[in-house]
């Protein structure tokens, strides 16, 4: 469907923002020798977000269901990827100041 090519361009774009958030918070958090036992014992640190694994599978079982409101879910997931990024980097940067 290339009528939807854009909008699942931003949302891989966000995918990766959230992505890379995540491990960059991570990667300082190891430097600094933190560490956290929420959740259960982890190799790395773990920071929440808006936008997770049990929500990004229920985006694709949206997708699956009504294909035709790809663009638009797409858009708003997206914008959602992009507001977990950003709380991840005021986290750290509170945290790693």
């Amino acid at each position: 469907r290339p009528d939807d090519a854009l909008a699942a361009a931003f949302l891989i774009f966000s995918f990766v923002g959230t992505g890379s958030s995540f491990l960059a918070y991570a990667i300082f958090a190891a430097k600094r020798g933190m560490s956290t036992e929420i959740g259960g014992s982890k190799s790395l640190f773990y920071l929440g977000g808006l936008t997770e694994g049990s929500e990004t599978i229920l985006l694709f079982v949206i997708f699956c269901l009504f294909p035709d409101s790809f663009a638009t879910v797409a858009l708003i997931f997206g914008a959602a990827c992009w507001i977990t990024a950003v709380s991840r980097i005021l986290a750290a940067v509170r945290t790693f100041r």
